[in-house]
């Protein structure tokens, strides 16, 4: 039996390989959807999000390396859901989160 997660969890107490395993529970939670835009995770975010002007400066280097990113709360640190790299990048330029 696969390892389930109780979420949310502490982000920054979460190994990488924890991490991995917390981001894949949300993909299915949440039923594949990116918990931001809504739309589905195994294809391209939607232009309402690709469309707005992503400062790379802002980011490490290869931060869309990864499709899919973990979202936390940058107050609590604890995680929200899986989201397309770039509704991540929206987040944190866009809503500081």
């Amino acid at each position: 039996m696969e390892r389930r997660f109780r979420l949310p969890i502490f982000y920054h107490d979460a190994s990488p390989a924890k991490r991995k395993k917390v981001r894949e529970q949300y993909c299915e939670d949440q039923n594949w959807n990116c918990w931001y835009c809504e739309h589905d995770l195994r294809e391209k975010p939607p232009s309402f999000i690709t469309e707005q002007p992503f400062d790379k400066k802002l980011f490490p280097k290869m931060f869309l390396a990864h499709p899919i990113h973990l979202q936390h709360s940058h107050v609590t640190g604890m995680t929200e859901g899986a989201v397309h790299a770039r509704c991540n990048a929206v987040l944190w330029q866009y809503e500081g989160r």
